[in-house]
């Protein structure tokens, strides 16, 4: 037996906490929500930029939602893609298409016309059909542009950031410029909707009432990889009920009686997982649809008092920033969560001195695993840098990445995990799941860690080429695979170095090799300016390089691989 097997890190769990029967997990998400609708329906279930709704609203608008969808011709197996930030109409996507029997696919407002087209078209092989929830001002920026190289596209809703808000504060942020927009206009082959003129004038509030069942997929959502194009995780509604509490339980939430605020966005797992928790809960949350606007986050934790807060490190290092946050009284919150990137020890100790010692609770994921597998005690031992013990109901092992063979305690390997809340795989790409997931079930997470004598795990490295910028992952071979496509580029290698505004966080150093062929004038600022633009136009704002450097050769391993390390030596 390795010393993995026997869970000797349940004695430093805290006392209320213990396995679950799995039974627990024998359900869909919709069987407990509609229990919270029947008992709190007159409470808020969140707020947005001051408009409060209620569960009764929630489950009214996503019904039409689900409604508009079967009208259209949408069944189960179908796919909704969700293209806005963190606004009233993504919480209803999500249900409606559930209550379509639909599966939801979180598709970030940031990326780019290419890379929308490319996860709407992997959605939609195999015959789906794909819907796209989107911004009036994406669907005229980049949807219009792409939208006939989309066949499995087939209903587009339109809404706007401020669709909720009453008009006259419409006008004004349009006028003012805080709410992006765009006109919006007939597709040919396309049916396009808009959210508050058609969905919610159009459609019945009653109940389709589909059948789901717990292994039927809930999410696909994409992940990317150190090689290869973004995939997508298939998530079943067992893998995030499952997931969802087993949380609640090792934190000891109790049903109807939480606030909770979150900057992470709703397409990123740690954002839509937040989100879910507090509506199985009963919880009210609130909305947050610019994270880096910190006074506007001040601000609704004075006013609604948030039981929990739940944020990248770098946004709480933001606040850190703010001289307001320092003032909050630290008996507003009782529990502060951190999740999804390295978290300096030094910068937690500095948030514990503002919020309170022993609040900070730093917890360990992956979009594969729905996402949460390791998380700090809520009420017993913390060790800040850390991410913590295995959670209830999970296997955890650390082994070595040649053998497969587990490492002794104390010892650094990859981390392996098993449990409910893994994934079905991914989406389309067997011989990926089959990478991922071993013989055994357990899936191999890229991650480095080490596993102290007591159970705690701390991260030691992660996988070589990716990029941590603030909390993104930047995927270097992905982006190479794309920057390489610029006609003055040879070879290029992507590398991320100390933000030095945000410790934790790091920026994107493209070096680069100028292809011989190209014709260069020798002036190096018009073309780093030049690959700038190409990046905006073609990567996510947050994969843009914000340092290029050109160099005569890039080193090479033996093999003939690009050597990294020593690009990183030389930092």
């Amino acid at each position: 037996m390795s010393d993995y097997e026997n869970k000797f890190w349940k004695k430093n769990w805290d006392p209320h906490v213990k396995d679950l029967d799995p039974s627990e997990f024998d359900k869909i998400f919709l069987d407990e929500l509609y229990l919270v609708f029947d008992d709190f329906p007159d409470k808020m279930v969140f707020s947005y930029l001051g408009v409060e709704f209620t569960f009764k609203q929630l489950d009214e608008y996503s019904n039409q939602f689900a409604n508009m969808l079967i009208d259209n011709g949408f069944g189960k197996g179908d796919v909704v893609g969700i293209n806005v930030p963190n606004t009233p109409e993504y919480v209803i996507a999500i249900i409606g298409a559930w209550k379509a029997g639909c599966i939801v696919s979180g598709v970030s407002p940031l990326l780019s016309a290419v890379q929308i087209q490319y996860q709407v078209n992997d959605l939609g092989s195999g015959g789906k059909k794909v819907a796209l929830l989107t911004l009036d001002a994406i669907f005229a920026g980049h949807i219009t542009k792409i939208a006939d190289k989309m066949p499995q596209l087939k209903v587009i809703i339109t809404t706007s950031v401020g669709g909720f808000l009453p008009k006259i504060k419409q006008v004004l942020g349009k006028l003012i410029g805080k709410i992006p927009k765009g006109k919006v206009t007939p597709l040919e082959g396309k049916t396009v909707i808009e959210f508050h003129k058609d969905l919610l004038k159009n459609y019945p509030t009653t109940d389709p009432k589909v059948e789901t069942t717990p292994e039927d997929i809930a999410f696909i959502q994409y992940t990317g990889g150190t090689t290869g194009p973004p995939k997508g995780a298939m998530l079943t509604h067992r893998n995030i009920v499952a997931d969802i509490v087993i949380f609640q339980k090792w934190l000891n939430w109790e049903r109807g009686k939480g606030v909770v605020l979150s900057g992470f966005p709703f397409f990123h797992i740690a954002g839509v997982f937040t989100c879910l928790n507090s509506l199985y809960l009963g919880w009210s949350q609130i909305l947050i649809p610019n994270p880096r606007d910190t006074d506007h986050i001040i601000d609704e934790i004075l006013k609604y008092r948030p039981t929990a807060l739940a944020n990248v490190p770098t946004l709480y290092q933001m606040l850190l920033k703010n001289p307001r946050f320092t003032e909050i009284d630290p008996d507003i919150v009782d529990d502060v969560i951190s999740a999804a990137a390295p978290f300096p020890k030094e910068s937690q100790e500095i948030l514990e001195s503002v919020i309170g010692k022993g609040k900070l609770i730093e917890l360990y994921g992956m979009t594969e695993t729905s996402p949460l597998t390791a998380g700090n005690p809520s009420k017993g031992n913390k060790k800040l840098g850390s991410i913590g013990l295995p959670l209830t109901n999970t296997d955890f092992k650390i082994v070595d990445p040649n053998t497969g063979e587990p490492v002794p305690i104390g010892e650094a390997g990859e981390i392996c995990v098993r449990g409910p809340m893994v994934m079905k795989g991914y989406y389309n790409k067997p011989e990926e799941t089959q990478k991922a997931i071993d013989k055994d079930g357990f899936m191999h997470t890229g991650d480095v860690g080490i596993m102290d004598e007591e159970g705690y795990v701390r991260i030691v490295d992660r996988t070589k080429d990716m990029i941590i910028v603030g909390g993104y992952k930047v995927f270097s071979t992905k982006l190479e695979d794309k920057l390489t496509e610029h006609p003055a580029i040879n070879m290029c290698a992507t590398i991320g170095v100390p933000n030095p505004d945000r410790p934790g966080s790091e920026i994107v150093k493209a070096c680069i090799q100028i292809d011989p062929n190209f014709a260069f004038d020798g002036n190096e600022e018009a073309l780093k300016e030049n690959i700038i633009v190409y990046s905006k136009e073609n990567c996510a704002p947050y994969e843009v390089p914000k340092i290029i450097e050109f160099v005569e050769d890039i080193p090479l391993t033996a093999v003939g691989k690009i050597d990294k390390k020593v690009l990183r030596k030389t930092q």
